[in-house]
C-alpha cells in the first residue's frame, strides 16, 4: 500500500459495499468482524475494518455507536488515468447501477475523457482517460 487510501464509515453497509467495491474493481477483499476484534459498541457480525487491495485500494467499516457515518459534500474521489478506456468504461457504468450518473462520461475539449457519479453508498467518483 502507498499513498493515500480512502477510510469510509459506513452506516452498517461496509460488508455490502466492499463486496461491491471489489466487483466493480477487483482485488482483494479482507474483512474483520467487531466479534473478531472484541467489539462490544456495534453487532458481532459488524464489519470493524475491511480492506479492498488491488489496482483501487479503499478501507471501510461500519460505523460504531459513537462514530459518524459517512456524509460528505465537496469530496470526490479520482480514479484519473488509472486504468484504459474500456476498463474505465467498465468502472463507470458499474459505479452507476444504483447511484447517479453526475455527469455523463465524455470526451472532453482538453483531448481527454471523464465524468462523475455518486454511487449507491453515497460514494462520489470522477473517473477518467485520456485518449
Amino acid at each position: 500500500m502507498a499513498g493515500l487510501v480512502p477510510y469510509l464509515l459506513l452506516p452498517g453497509t461496509a460488508r455490502e459495499a466492499l463486496e461491491f467495491y471489489q466487483a466493480v474493481f477487483g482485488g482483494e477483499l479482507v474483512l474483520h468482524e467487531y466479534g473478531e476484534f472484541g467489539r462490544t459498541d456495534g453487532p458481532a457480525d459488524a464489519i470493524a475494518h475491511g480492506m479492498l487491495r488491488g489496482v483501487v485500494e479503499l478501507f471501510a467499516s461500519d460505523a460504531g455507536a459513537d462514530d459518524d457515518a459517512i456524509a460528505t459534500t465537496g469530496l470526490m474521489f479520482a480514479l484519473l488515468g488509472v486504468a484504459d478506456a474500456d476498463t474505465t468504461t467498465a468502472w463507470f457504468a458499474a459505479l452507476s447501477e444504483g447511484g447517479r450518473v453526475l455527469d455523463p462520461l465524455q470526451h472532453r475539449p482538453w483531448e481527454g475523457n471523464d465524468g462523475q457519479v455518486r454511487d449507491r453508498f453515497g460514494v462520489h467518483w470522477l473517473l477518467g482517460f485520456e485518449d
